[in-house]
């Protein structure tokens, strides 16, 4: 169990940007954040700090934090504290605690990519969303409200593909499986229905954008 942060670690987390993440507070106080794999140090100028997804989860709540990742403290699901629903799972947690930690994994998500692009930006899928195909698509569609599936029943399911960066989102409702495709074209995926020879069925076969 990771010990708590102190009464002025937690007020520098309580100040920080809501959306960004961005932390103010003395470089003690950063480091420490850091080292607890709450906070992350930006590569570039000006190397401002931020709020990794546990960190996030940490301000939105008043729980102790869970252990992160170190190596890796901006990347979700990387340290095994999150992990997007890609659909089939037979229990899921659900409520506003949910909401909570998958708002802030794309949030983190999002910084992410604009800390790894060269030019900033956050329309296009990063490196590690290209290493975690399935869990990026699924953090995609949850984040933007769409339902994943139980162990039975309908909503979408996000699995690997033989085809080198694609995953296959099927979902039975044809119009929630457009709107899928939408959400992810929009998170700067290239997305597009095909039919199942043998069954006839619709699915969409997504790919991260590279441009």
């Amino acid at each position: 169990m990771t010990r708590p942060p102190t009464a002025a670690q937690r007020r520098v987390i309580d100040a920080a940007d809501p959306v960004t993440g961005r932390l103010r507070g003395t470089e003690a106080q950063l480091a420490a954040l850091v080292k607890r794999g709450l906070a992350f140090r930006h590569p570039r100028p000006p190397r401002d700090h931020f709020l990794t997804p546990a960190g996030h989860r940490l301000r939105e709540s008043s729980g102790t934090p869970e252990p992160a990742d170190a190596a890796e403290p901006s990347a979700p699901a990387a340290s095994g504290v999150f992990a997007a629903r890609t659909g089939g799972e037979a229990e899921a947690e659900t409520g506003p605690a949910r909401l909570r930690e998958v708002h802030s994994a794309w949030q983190g998500l999002l910084e992410l990519r604009r800390m790894t692009t060269p030019d900033g930006a956050t329309g296009r899928p990063c490196a590690w969303e290209r290493a975690h195909l399935v869990q990026a698509a699924a953090l995609a569609l949850e984040a933007a409200g769409h339902r994943p599936a139980g162990a039975v029943g309908g909503g979408y399911r996000v699995r690997a593909t033989p085809q080198p960066e694609a995953v296959a989102v099927r979902e039975p409702d044809p119009e929630a499986l457009r709107a899928c495709a939408a959400t992810l074209e929009k998170a700067g995926w290239q997305a597009g229905e095909h039919t199942e020879p043998r069954t006839g069925a619709r699915y969409v076969l997504a790919s991260p954008r590279r441009a």
